[in-house]
């Protein structure tokens, strides 16, 4: 198993150049931007998400490749839109899902998305699942980016050997797995004066759109002055979402506490100094299932792997974890669920 021994720019030093560099400035693909098509999809309960589709260019698909962005993030995101090359590059059909709330225009029920959202989670990808089949894709694949890559490994811990039945593999980048870790680095140090505010900037008006549509939902005056991630988690996120506070809501949504219960082939990419992520709280290998391989490179910041001369470009960490899931491809129907673990350091 080849592992990404990734090595920043000389000119990108330390974990918040190579998180904000790359989010801002680095090339996301060496051709043109993808030409997405959006389906909306209606939900169970009465509500929608948004999905963009983009196709491989004159080739058939070999598969499906599912997106799951970040925090506030969406299929323009930088990640995004390099995942976008990697699939054209790779023939796969791509489709960045869009949580509710960040394709656009606000949702109509009144939950949003949080953390650990295994159940909207299964009920797209078996959705995915069967639009795969109907169309001749005969092999699905799922990355999910920081909180996206949270949910997505929850969800797999969730359904254990049923999740291999749907996806042939899983990654996750930068997943803050320990969110209990991650919200309390978030409001400390740098982190709040750089992160915190950049996303309560989006989450405060998203919020009151929804009490908008559903006053008394939460407390708005308190949402409007909350300072960090705990305090907006704590009025917010957390009730909305059937949580008692913000301790619970990150206790319970966490994804670690489940990795040894994966039985299909995961992939967890983390940097050592990922700003948002504590190394202490990353995952060991006694901490995970067989299938799960860790790769754990002493730099990348958060969801940055920058590669290249400036300004830098985003393809290694793509082609790094995009081959990892296409290599399960074609070993999608003999990997038995209790395979042998590898566990990879960069």
């Amino acid at each position: 198993m080849r592992t990404m021994n990734y090595q920043a720019p000389w000119w990108l030093p330390g974990g918040h150049a190579q998180t904000i560099w790359p989010a801002l400035f680095a090339m996301r693909s060496e051709q043109s931007a993808p030409v997405y098509r959006r389906e909306r999809w209606a939900t169970p309960d009465a509500d929608f998400i948004d999905v963009d589709f983009s196709e491989p260019c004159n080739t058939p698909a070999r598969g499906l490749l599912v997106l799951f962005h970040g925090l506030e993030g969406s299929s323009a995101s930088h990640y995004a839109l390099a995942f976008a090359d990697y699939a054209r590059r790779s023939g796969l059909s791509y489709a960045v899902v869009h949580f509710r709330g960040c394709s656009g225009e606000v949702n109509r029920a009144p939950r949003a998305y949080h953390s650990g959202d295994f159940e909207e989670i299964d009920w797209i990808l078996r959705r995915m699942r069967q639009r795969a089949n109907q169309q001749g894709h005969a092999q699905l694949l799922a990355v999910g980016i920081s909180l996206g890559g949270n949910a997505l490994m929850r969800w797999a811990g969730e359904l254990e050997v049923q999740a291999s039945t749907m996806v042939q593999a899983l990654a996750a980048v930068s997943a803050p797995l320990d969110l209990t870790a991650s919200g309390k680095a978030l409001g400390q140090g740098l982190n709040r004066y750089i992160y915190t505010p950049m996303f309560l900037r989006s989450m405060k008006p998203r919020a009151l759109q929804r009490w908008q549509l559903h006053p008394g939902l939460f407390d708005c005056q308190r949402m409007r002055s909350a300072r960090n991630l705990y305090e907006f988690d704590n009025v917010f996120t957390a009730p909305v979402h059937g949580f008692k506070d913000a301790f619970d809501y990150w206790q319970r949504a966490s994804a670690k506490p489940h990795l040894q219960r994966i039985r299909v082939p995961s992939l967890l990419l983390n940097s050592a100094n990922d700003p948002f992520i504590p190394a202490h709280s990353l995952p060991q290998p006694h901490e995970v299932s067989r299938q799960v391989t860790l790769w754990q490179p002493g730099q990348g910041g958060h969801v940055g792997y920058a590669s290249g001369n400036w300004p830098a470009h985003l393809q290694a960490m793509t082609h790094a974890v995009g081959g990892f899931l296409c290599q399960h491809l074609a070993m999608a129907h003999t990997i038995a669920p209790d395979a042998e673990k590898i566990a990879v350091y960069g």
